[in-house]
Order: C-alpha cells, then structure tokens, then sequence
C-alpha cells in the first residue's frame, strides 16, 4: 500500500539527518535517584531548535515526570536504558486529554525507538493518588468511592500523542501503567512495531489505544495488559468537515494477553471503523473475547477483515455488537451500522476456569449465575447486522452446562434482553440459550465449515438464531452434541 511507502520513506529521512543528544550531556542523572525531566526536555528543546534530531537515553535509570516532544525529534533508548516515570502525580501535565509521561500534539515526523525501557511505575503512582483522597487533597469527584481507587481520567497515562502525523514507535518495552498505557488519537501514518508492553500492573491499563486515526500498522508486538489488549476507538462523530473514522488499520503478527478483551473494536464507536485488517494473532490467557467488533454509539463499522487468530484459555472466542446507548447524544439519535465482517481461519479454545485467575489484575466476576457464555453475533429489532462470513471457524468449549445452575432453554429464548442501551459485552445478556454460538437480528450471515465442539454434555444446543437470514454455503459442524436449534 502506497501509505506505508510513505510512512517508511519519511522515517529514513528523519533518522538519516538525525544529529545525537545524548541527555547526559544535559546533566540527567543515570542512577534514577533524582529527576531528570529538565535535563531530557532541555535536550528535546535543543534539538528543535537545531530543527530535529535523536534524543539518546542512554544505558542506566532516569527518572522523570512528563517530557514533550515536537516535530522531527526522535526519543531513542539505548538498550539497558529505563525512563521511569515519578510517582508524584504533580510532575506530570496534560496537553488535550489526559496527563502522561510521554506527551505531544500536532507534530510530524515524530518517533520513539530503542530497546530500552519505559516503566511508569503504575501501581505505586495510582495508590498515591489514592492516599490523595483519603487526605482531603484528590477531589471526590474524581474518585470511583463504589471500586475504592482514583478514576482512570486522573492517573497519567504513559504516552499519548495528539493530532500528529508520520509517527513510528518501535523496539521498546512498556511496562507498568497507572491507566491507559499508550493513546494515538487523530493521528496519520501511524506505525507502531516490534514493541512489547508489560501491564498487570492496575485498572485500566489498555495495552493500545487507537482513536479515530487513519493509516496505521500495528505488527510484531506482545501485549500483556490487564484491560484491552490492543483497543480501536472513535470518540468524534464529527471533527472539521466531516465524519471520523478509524480508518485503514491493520494489526499483524501479535500476540495478546488481556483482562478484558485482546482486540476490540469500541466501546466508543461515534464515528467508526472502516477497511480494518487483523491477521496473525496469537492470544493467550484472556478474560473476555478474543475479538470484539462492536458499534453503540452511531458509528459505521465496514469492511473489517479478522484472518488466522488462534486462541487459547480465552473466555469468549467472538463476539459482534450492534447496540444504541444514545450516550451523549439527541435520545431520538439513530443506531450506527455494522456491515461486512469476514472471520476466517479462527481457532479458540474456551476454558471452564476463570481464563486470568493467575494475574495480578483480573476481570471482574458477573453479578449473575451463569454457564459458559456462547460466542455472539447480535444486533438490535430496527437495525440489523449485515453479511457477516465465518469461515473456517473452530470453537472448543469444556460443556457441562447444568440447567439446575442457571436455566436459559430453547422455550425460554424469548426472554433473552434487548439491551439495545446497555454497555457491550459478551456477558451483557446473560445465560443465553446456546453453548456454542448466539445470532440474533442479522441480514445475511454465512457459515462456512464452522466447527462448534464440547467435551462433556450441555443442556443447550449449539447454536440459537433468532430473526436471522443465513446465506448459503452453511457447513457447521457439531460434535458433542448434535442438537441446534433456529427460529
């Protein structure tokens, strides 16, 4: 694609006529013992002045509250190089949303490399914060009193970068986020690659966060997060002349770990997601869906393609949401659309255990007795899913499920919940009334060699559709149990 030629061909530019400076040289101090945000930003500054360059960390441990960089300026950490983040919430700024460690707006050409270390010293930051309140000094409004820690719109973040264009991150690991680890929004030629990201550190630590920006390469990246994995959002329905939207984005070769889901599309969904790739995905150990794909907030979702994802220990294989939450909008304000989903060469095995039970941070336990929750595929009465593929789809479920537990049978189907307004989740329905997939409100949805399997017998059958129109071929394959049932 003509894009990442681009993207690539800049980037060499901006290394080729690079001049180096090291921060040392700007009196940081490598034992980590004092900070050294003046120093880093005085070398950032001088470099913009010289009208870019590479601002070396070098081997050893800085510590640091927010630093900002500007066009042209490449942040690059030595290999044994730690920039640690302060544990005092006031060495750190905002710009747009949210304060964070590594902060800048309206930039070109901007970038961060090495296989050095970014450690935000998350957990020990948030419980500062949280001594805050109990003091009298954090606002209670920016407290979560019913979850008893500081809200995630007040932890700093760890990087976020505004509005900028020709933006590579690549080589560094990541690791210990007080909220959001990694924020891109309205971002261009966004290429982040060959990072890793250690975050079980405390709520809220989205692995990366995509917002409405276009042109971005995902690839080769581990992610360990205690909330999404790698999370693709659109917060503006409108920005200047027109309609935003996470637009031609593709996440390649990763592997994900996640207390909440790995890859999702939404939750905010107000402009939405175009021509989005994902392919070559390992995920591991994970809470909720491998997959999410998910528009409640009026956004359009088209042409998303999800190719070779192979799955293990993970609650919930796939999961596909259109819903209405008129959250801040008009209470008349139409539902979004989701249109062209093609899932192919999906393997997912679902365990009967809580998939993230040894991690520090894990995902919540439902309020509701309940068996093992199908995949799902559901829209809403007035507007429907449209031409959903699965192909070569292979689900492994444990089974079990005992309706003395929890009882959701076929003649009781017509109880399963709209939840048009409700928060997307694969749980948000409840016990549903089949162990292995869930359709409901679709046009057009084909089943190419789908295999559904359970070890130990369930109540349910495997498959419920409701209001759905299937398209041929459909090959499902059963094994297990032979039951399905379509109304």
């Amino acid at each position: 694609m003509k894009w990442k030629l681009i993207l690539l061909s800049s980037l060499c530019v901006l290394v080729l006529n690079a001049k180096d400076y090291n921060i040392l040289d700007f009196g940081a101090d490598s034992s980590g013992l004092s900070l050294s945000t003046i120093a880093i930003q005085s070398a950032i500054d001088k470099a913009v002045k010289k009208g870019g360059g590479t601002v070396v960390i070098p081997k050893g441990e800085f510590l640091t509250g927010t630093i900002q960089l500007a066009s042209n300026i490449e942040l690059h950490l030595d290999e044994g190089a730690i920039l640690r983040g302060s544990t005092n919430p006031d060495h750190y700024y905002r710009l747009q949303r949210k304060k964070a460690l590594i902060i800048t707006e309206n930039a070109e050409q901007v970038s961060i490399t090495g296989m050095g270390e970014i450690d935000g010293q998350g957990a020990d930051l948030a419980l500062y914060l949280d001594s805050l309140f109990y003091v009298g000094q954090l606002d209670s409004n920016l407290y979560n009193i019913r979850l008893k820690r500081p809200k995630w719109s007040v932890r700093p973040q760890m990087i976020e970068f505004f509005n900028c264009s020709h933006v590579l991150v690549s080589g560094v690991t990541i690791k210990n986020g007080s909220s959001w680890v990694q924020r891109y929004e309205l971002c261009n030629q966004l290429r982040i690659d060959s990072i890793k990201v250690e975050s079980d550190t405390y709520w809220n630590n989205d692995g990366i966060d995509i917002v409405d920006c276009q042109n971005v390469v995902i690839s080769n990246c581990d992610i360990n997060a205690s909330d999404d994995g790698i999370c693709i959002k659109s917060h503006f329905a409108n920005q200047g002349n027109g309609v935003v939207y996470c637009e031609n984005i593709q996440v390649l070769n990763c592997k994900v770990r996640s207390s909440a889901s790995a890859i999702k599309l939404g939750t905010n969904s107000y402009g939405g997601f175009k021509n989005i790739v994902i392919k070559n995905i390992q995920v591991y150990d994970t809470y909720r869906s491998a997959i999410a794909i998910q528009s409640v907030d009026g956004g359009v979702v088209e042409s998303i393609i999800v190719e070779n994802v192979y799955a293990i220990n993970t609650g919930n294989a796939l999961f596909i949401r259109l819903g209405n939450r008129i959250r801040n909008r008009d209470e008349d304000a139409k539902a979004g659309s989701i249109k062209g989903v093609h899932i192919k060469d999906l393997t997912c095995e679902v365990p009967l255990q809580h998939p993230d039970y040894k991690y520090q941070i894990r995902g919540p336990e439902l309020p509701f007795f309940h068996n093992v929750l199908p995949s799902s595929i559901v829209g809403i009465p007035y507007s429907k899913i449209e031409d959903v593929v699965l192909e070569n789809v292979k689900i492994l479920y444990p089974g079990g499920g005992n309706a003395a537990y929890a009882n959701m049978s076929e003649y009781k189907a017509s109880s399963v919940p709209e939840q048009i307004a409700h928060y997307p989740e694969f749980s948000m329905f409840g016990e549903l009334p089949a162990w292995g997939l869930y359709c409901r409100h679709i046009r057009g949805i084909t089943f190419n060699n789908v295999s559904l399997e359970i070890k130990e017998q369930d109540y349910r059958p495997a498959i419920y559709k409701e209001d759905v129109e299937v398209e041929l071929p459909m090959v499902i394959n059963v094994a297990g149990d032979q039951k399905a049932f379509f109304k």
